[in-house]
């Protein structure tokens, strides 16, 4: 029997809560919008499961002015659950497999609570391991709703089927969604079929690439592995940081909406 997927949700001085995937096209709850700023930063980084020094403190320097920090490999130890809910009023994560204390898996850490959440799994079909997915929908000052979509591709796998079903209940979700998106992660795009589904995902939702003038994301046989695209948003500004914390570098950007005004 296939095991349920859920997200697990962690807020300051309240009990982590199971959260298991939404509805589409459900009515969304009111909730307090990300902060009053026409910035949105925002940082994306597979964290390695925490294994490396140093990861706190690129957190604590970078992270903490970030509205959106979409981490990959993160591991519920209590420190990072200790970060997350010190500095955001959410953090979701999507267990996709158990270690031997704590979950790892995909996990978004928001300044506002999402109105929407939905995690997804997918298992790698030759190691039989779980990568996971992560959709949540936020508020924004000007009354638009972000929707967030957090991935950690499968790897190991023959062929494009598995990846590329891995992004179908995504697309579904995307092509519901009406408002600004950002999806980002590590895409594990190393071969040529991979960028190329990729791409093409991304053309199929008019999804455009966030470009690094100074590249220094983490390759495999030299190609990019994370990725930041977006979707009614414009970028003001985006970068790499180079660091020894993780075997990845985080990626860090700051968006600006397209309009700035009420879309209702």
């Amino acid at each position: 029997m296939p095991k349920l997927t859920y997200a697990m949700r962690y807020v300051a001085g309240q009990p982590v809560e199971r959260i298991f995937p939404g509805v589409i096209n459900q009515p969304l709850p009111y909730g307090v919008a990300l902060p009053a700023s026409s910035v949105l930063r925002v940082m994306v980084w597979n964290i390695f499961k925490q294994q490396r020094a140093d990861w706190l403190s690129v957190l604590k320097n970078y992270g903490k002015d970030a509205q959106l920090v979409l981490l990959q490999e993160a591991q519920a130890t209590p420190e990072l659950v200790n970060f997350a809910t010190s500095n955001y009023l959410a953090a979701d994560q999507v267990p996709a497999f158990a270690l031997p204390q704590h979950p790892s898996g995909v996990m978004t850490l928001a300044a506002a609570h999402p109105v929407y959440c939905c995690p997804l799994r997918e298992r790698e079909p030759l190691l039989r391991l779980s990568k996971s997915a992560l959709i949540t929908v936020y508020p924004l000052y000007n009354g638009q709703l972000l929707m967030v979509v957090n991935v950690h591709a499968v790897n190991f796998s023959l062929g494009v089927n598995v990846y590329s079903k891995q992004l179908g209940p995504i697309g579904e979700q995307l092509a519901s969604h009406k408002g600004p998106v950002i999806m980002a992660g590590d895409f594990n795009a190393w071969s040529l079929k991979r960028i190329n589904a990729l791409y093409q995902f991304a053309g199929d939702m008019a999804l455009h690439e966030v470009n690094f003038i100074n590249d220094h994301r983490r390759k495999a046989f030299g190609r990019p592995l994370d990725f930041i695209f977006y979707r009614n948003l414009c970028v003001a500004e985006a970068s790499v940081l180079v660091t020894k914390a993780s075997d990845h570098n985080p990626l860090l950007v700051e968006f600006y909406p397209e309009i700035d005004k009420p879309v209702w």
